[in-house]
């Protein structure tokens, strides 16, 4: 098979296990074309499994760059919220916005996949999305078989007590559209109150600004609603937004001067937005047009 049939087929799914591998759109595109030019160079003939062969080389490269990065990730000031992976209706054609639109890649569910050690979201991710056989996976990330089964379930247990992306992701899509544009509206008219309505009692505002925006997360209606509305009368005359799919849920890009300037995706739940996620730190949002 040629280079460029490959790259059709593998890109997709080979993306999306780097991205909730990583949380970084450009270093999983990156990774990913790595791969792509490993094959190039030295040759195909030899590989009896593509899927797995490709898998196992994303899958190592994005353990040595988390392992490379650990120290940085220590020392970022501030809330770490993944790269946001932003997508409109004239992407709905591209085969790999159409996969991941099936796969958990919802900012909450990132979120969870970060608080297991590298080597467990790797399990985890091989076994749960890839359907690979524990023989497999021991192969790639260099354990035994029975140690990558209980490792597996570990991470499992543990993200299935915080979280079923499966319900959670269907109940959040058909809910958040239009609480979004209505949220969007009630921001633009600058009426806390009225924003109020849209969240929970106990919601929780993290913004990711990469020390240069609000450090700590902000607690409560109240507070996130004032803080909000003060913040867009301050700048409406130069700001704008649109909505957008932001990891396979509705979102908002938001222009400061016709320049990308954040990214917002949201956790709804019992009809409430529970998440807001403030991307703006600028070297996460160079991808976003």
């Amino acid at each position: 098979m040629k280079t460029e049939q490959l790259y059709s087929l593998y890109k997709p799914v080979l993306f999306s296990l780097a991205y909730r591998m990583l949380g970084s759109v450009m270093d999983a595109e990156d990774i990913v074309q790595e791969a792509f030019l490993t094959i190039y160079k030295s040759g195909s003939d030899h590989i009896q499994n593509m899927k797995a062969y490709m898998c196992k080389i994303v899958t190592n490269r994005c353990l040595e760059l988390l392992r490379s990065s650990s120290k940085q990730r220590e020392h970022y000031v501030g809330a770490w919220l993944p790269e946001p992976l932003v997508t409109t209706a004239s992407d709905e054609t591209d085969p790999m916005q159409s996969y991941l639109q099936k796969e958990s890649v919802s900012t909450a569910y990132l979120l969870l996949l970060q608080q297991l050690s590298y080597v467990e979201r790797a399990v985890f991710l091989l076994r749960e999305a890839m359907q690979y056989d524990y023989e497999e996976i021991a192969g790639i990330v260099g354990k035994s078989s029975a140690n990558c089964r209980q490792i597996f379930h570990r991470a499992k247990r543990s993200l299935r007590v915080k979280y079923d992306p499966d319900h959670s992701d269907r109940l959040d899509q058909e809910q958040t559209t239009s609480l979004v544009e209505q949220f969007m509206y009630a921001l633009a008219s600058g009426n806390a109150a009225q924003i109020m309505k849209f969240l929970s009692t106990d919601a929780v505002l993290l913004t990711d600004g990469g020390g240069k925006a609000l450090l700590q997360p902000l607690h409560g209606h109240i507070r996130i609603s004032r803080s909000v509305t003060d913040f867009w009368k301050k700048f409406t005359e130069h700001l704008t937004y649109r909505i957008a799919m932001v990891n396979s849920l509705p979102g908002i890009v938001v222009y400061m001067d016709k320049k990308t300037w954040a990214v917002i995706s949201f956790k709804v739940q019992d009809g409430r937005i529970d998440n807001l996620y403030f991307v703006a730190n600028p070297d996460k949002l160079t991808h976003v047009h």
